[in-house]
């Protein structure tokens, strides 16, 4: 005997009174269905970073999934970079340079500020004295004075002004020939240790000369002028500085210890003192510091020296 198996219509009553409840009732539970689907689907969209619009339905229902919220890692606050401190310039040194002192320009200037002997003269003002290499006489004759050679390097500075180097400046140098006579003077038909350079961009003069010897009364020394432009030099006036600058103890005995070019010089030189002597004698430790040059080199190869020359601007 074979069993029938009832299908959805044997739920149904046999009127329209009694299907309409049933039919409403199911519809209801389709809805809900429906409704649980559609809540989960959007659950399963939000727990995988879906859109990110707002839905009511996933709080109005507790079955719905339960939302986890997500606190934001803060962001680190950014250390701030430390501003750099600039390491302060070192001033700088001035340590050997400072204003030398106004000295006489004594009684054989050459540049027409003095007599001697009911002599003037102003070289100054001649053709050819602007030169560097001063062992030769230039006007009258051509005699070479002799000596031991000397290379001197001049460094004319503001000391106003951090010693910065005075380009344009004119130095006019002049000095004693070995026997301790001085061109146009005491050795007057001469013009020899006599000269005028003007300084470079770095406040430079070279001059190629001879060494001065020590004469009675007198340390040996350079005289030299400093003109603020050449103009100004050649027309044997407006010096902003005369003075004058010692040569070495050490060297002067070496070089003085050769009789037959300095004939006289050693016996006289061991008389003399700075702290005696008629101009050097009242100067400071740091004047005379700044008055004497440095040197190197040889009787035999001759010397190379350098001063600086300390100006107030």
């Amino acid at each position: 005997m074979m069993t029938h198996r009832h299908d959805d219509h044997s739920d149904h009553g046999h009127g329209m009174a009694e299907d309409l409840p049933r039919l409403n009732a199911q519809l209801g539970r389709r809805r809900a269905l429906q409704w649980f689907a559609g809540a989960g689907t959007a659950a399963l969209v939000a727990g995988c970073g879906g859109g990110s619009g707002s839905s009511s339905s996933s709080t109005t229902s507790s079955a719905a999934a339960t939302t986890t919220t997500t606190t934001a890692t803060p962001t680190p606050t950014a250390t701030p970079t430390p501003t750099a401190t600039a390491t302060p310039t070192p001033t700088a040194t001035t340590t050997g340079c400072v204003a030398d002192p106004s000295e006489t320009a004594g009684p054989y200037p050459g540049d027409g500020t003095n007599t001697a002997s009911g002599s003037t003269s102003n070289v100054l003002t001649s053709s050819g004295i602007v030169r560097s290499d001063i062992r030769k006489s230039f006007i009258t004759s051509t005699t070479d004075a002799g000596g031991v050679l000397v290379t001197l390097t001049l460094t004319v500075v503001n000391v106003n002004a951090t010693c910065a180097p005075l380009a344009g400046y004119a130095v006019y140098l002049w000095h004693a020939d070995r026997q301790g006579h001085y061109s146009l003077y005491t050795a007057a038909a001469e013009s020899y240790l006599r000269g005028v350079q003007v300084t470079d961009a770095n406040g430079q003069v070279t001059f190629t000369t001879y060494f001065p010897p020590a004469y009675d009364g007198r340390w040996p020394h350079f005289h030299f002028e400093v003109f603020s432009s050449l103009s100004n030099a050649l027309s044997g006036r407006y010096a902003i500085l005369t003075s004058q600058m010692c040569m070495p103890a050490a060297i002067c005995n070496t070089v003085f210890a050769n009789t037959s070019l300095y004939p006289t010089a050693a016996s006289i030189f061991s008389r003399l003192s700075l702290s005696t002597d008629n101009v050097f004698g009242d100067n400071t430790a740091a004047q005379i510091a700044q008055q004497t040059p440095t040197f190197s080199g040889s009787v035999a190869a001759g010397y190379t020296a350098a001063a600086v020359i300390g100006i107030a601007r």
